[in-house]
């Protein structure tokens, strides 16, 4: 499914998995860890008391239905999860909100799951450890892809429905009982390397309200990616204004060059697209410099080498330029083009695109001729990135992408 994702969102990450060779990774930034510290209530969005009647609420889900609080009025508890895409936090814990799910579904439990995240509120730079946004639209291909069984309502539009809970983070669960009065909210559980979890909050709080008891602790902090409410969207337009102020340069390559970036033995996941300046795809191109303002901030590269310079040496900068392409960007003589495709074990015409991700250590997972799915590219980054110690999980999440 091709997709051009202008507005982007969220939090920081860290990712997925197998390096085969032996190779150390360069330390990645770890942009908003503070984020991850259990979050106390925001000022200006009150968190909802113990005790509360559940607020009403009309959103529109990812199977295009509207969905409200009445929808669910026969079951004995009704579980508000809030959630987000982007996040790698709430993408770690999709797996046990599933657990919970199958366990409770056939016992009374309705589960219903809210995105309170706008786009226009999250900067590129807190999109490392995703694949996509929170946009309706990439909503659905997150439920496609994971096959998430729970309606998944969007309130990003207003943010009127978080802001009756006052949801601090994704993720956060709100638990009513049959009265629909607010009997346990904040975090799933402990910690987010599953191994090491000792209290199962969520989880218990179901166990005692089925049984007609009370829950020990009705309130433990959420952790996770704070809530990107509107009042960010400054933030968004700040960093492209600094994304638009970099130097674009340009830079004759040799087949040294080519060989080298083959080899890819700098310990980052690298991504190589060669395209002609001379018929350039302006779409596969802008995905793929957004996707290098995603990740960079990780342990990545992204190297663009223009074949066409044959026609007009200079319409490659005038491009480039158009594209704020910051990235790496290097020229290929003609006559070195072949030598390239033998490098990269692969022919392509001279007009034609080709796009490559590397592994550190030189292995090639991932090889396109022509217009590429952007999806696809950015889970061959993810799924070689190393796992990063405040995300525990993204490794093996990102493996079993269906994809």
């Amino acid at each position: 499914m091709r997709r051009y994702s202008l507005l982007l969102l969220t939090t920081l990450a860290v990712a997925s998995t197998r390096i085969t060779a032996q190779t150390t990774p360069a330390p990645e930034k770890t942009i908003g860890v503070s984020e991850l510290i259990p979050m106390s209530a925001n000022s200006e969005h009150p968190l909802m008391p113990i005790g509360t009647t559940a607020p009403d609420f009309a959103l529109k889900g990812t199977d295009d239905k509207v969905h409200s609080l009445a929808e669910f009025s026969k079951a004995k508890l009704l579980v508000v999860m809030f959630e987000s895409i982007h996040c790698p936090v709430s993408e770690n814990y999709e797996g046990r909100m599933r657990g919970l799910y199958d366990t409770y579904r056939d016992k009374g439990v309705a589960f219903v799951a809210i995105n309170p995240n706008n786009p226009k509120a999250v900067r590129l730079d807190e999109l490392g450890y995703t694949d996509l946004t929170d946009s309706p639209a990439d909503m659905k291909i997150r439920v496609h892809d994971r096959q998430i069984p729970w309606p998944y309502l969007y309130d990003g539009e207003t943010q009127s429905t978080v802001q009756k809970f006052g949801a601090v983070a994704t993720p956060h669960v709100f638990i009513f009982d049959q009265d629909r009065k607010l009997r346990y909210e904040g975090r799933i559980d402990d910690n987010q390397n599953e191994k090491l979890v000792k209290v199962h909050d969520a989880h218990d709080a179901i166990e005692a309200l089925l049984a007609g008891g009370t829950v020990a602790v009705a309130h433990r902090p959420a952790f996770g990616c704070s809530t990107k409410w509107l009042s960010k969207s400054g933030d968004v337009e700040r960093e492209m204004e600094r994304i638009h102020a970099e130097p674009v340069t340009v830079t004759p390559a040799s087949t040294a060059d080519i060989t080298a970036l083959r080899a890819n033995d700098g310990g980052k996941v690298t991504v190589v697209h060669f395209w002609n300046s001379a018929a350039p795809n302006a779409e596969d191109f802008g995905e793929l410099q957004t996707t290098y303002r995603m990740y960079r901030g990780r342990s990545y590269d992204y190297v663009t080498v223009d074949t066409g310079t044959s026609a007009d040496p200079a319409k490659a900068t005038e491009f480039l330029k158009a594209q704020y392409a910051s990235s790496r960007n290097l020229q290929l003589a003609p006559a070195d083009i072949k030598a390239a495709q033998t490098t990269f074990g692969d022919t392509w015409d001279p007009g034609e695109e080709f796009t490559a991700v590397i592994a550190p250590g030189g292995k090639l997972v991932y090889a396109h001729k022509g217009p590429i799915d952007i999806l696809e590219v950015r889970h061959a980054v993810l799924a070689n990135f190393t796992d990063n110690p405040h995300f525990p999980g993204q490794s093996e999440y990102w493996a079993a992408g269906t994809r």
